[in-house]
């Protein structure tokens, strides 16, 4: 695989290339449909290729997120975009394509911040951190880099997304 383009401080930038467009990410039927189908497709093809593969791009990076359901605990597992960062870490939005409530992986991560993930079919324990204030300001503007359809997500939506900090952790 090949290597990423870094910038300032090593933290990998995105490679050009295609990227969905906002104006679709914001179409009604594209909201109405897209959680129903995205999610779904996504979670099959990780599950035919035994975690090696889902759908994204050298643009488009994705991970499967693992937590434990906030008042459950059950296992939940959740396609989501990532931006990955130096030294192994990523950003995770939740903006459950700028639908009114947060996605519930965020409040599992709030309440049950140690969580594993798998990308490009390597599984890593990470621990999850919100990010506020500055630190959030800073990390959105790095998200929206990868993700540019973002910006035009929160055009549709009053709430402010939830982002979180995604690092490795050891293993106990």
């Amino acid at each position: 695989m090949n290597e990423p383009l870094t910038g300032p401080g090593g933290a990998p930038v995105p490679p050009k290339g295609f990227r969905v467009s906002g104006r679709l990410l914001v179409s009604r039927p594209f909201r109405a449909i897209g959680p129903r189908i995205i999610p779904r497709f996504h979670r099959a093809v990780s599950r035919l290729t035994g975690g090696r593969t889902l759908l994204d791009s050298p643009t488009q990076p994705m991970l499967m997120l693992y937590t434990r359901g906030a008042r459950t605990g059950r296992r939940r597992e959740t396609p989501l975009a990532a931006v990955p960062l130096e030294e192994g870490r990523f950003l995770v939005v939740g903006s459950n394509f700028a639908r009114e409530h947060h996605p519930a992986w965020t409040a599992n991560l709030i309440a049950n911040p140690d969580a594993e993930i798998v990308y490009r079919g390597e599984r890593t324990a990470v621990r999850a951190r919100l990010l506020e204030g500055d630190e959030r300001e800073r990390r959105w503007q790095t998200a929206v880099g990868w993700f540019p359809g973002w910006t035009d997500y929160v055009t549709v939506t009053d709430r402010q997304f939830r982002l979180f900090e995604l690092e490795p952790r050891q293993s106990p």
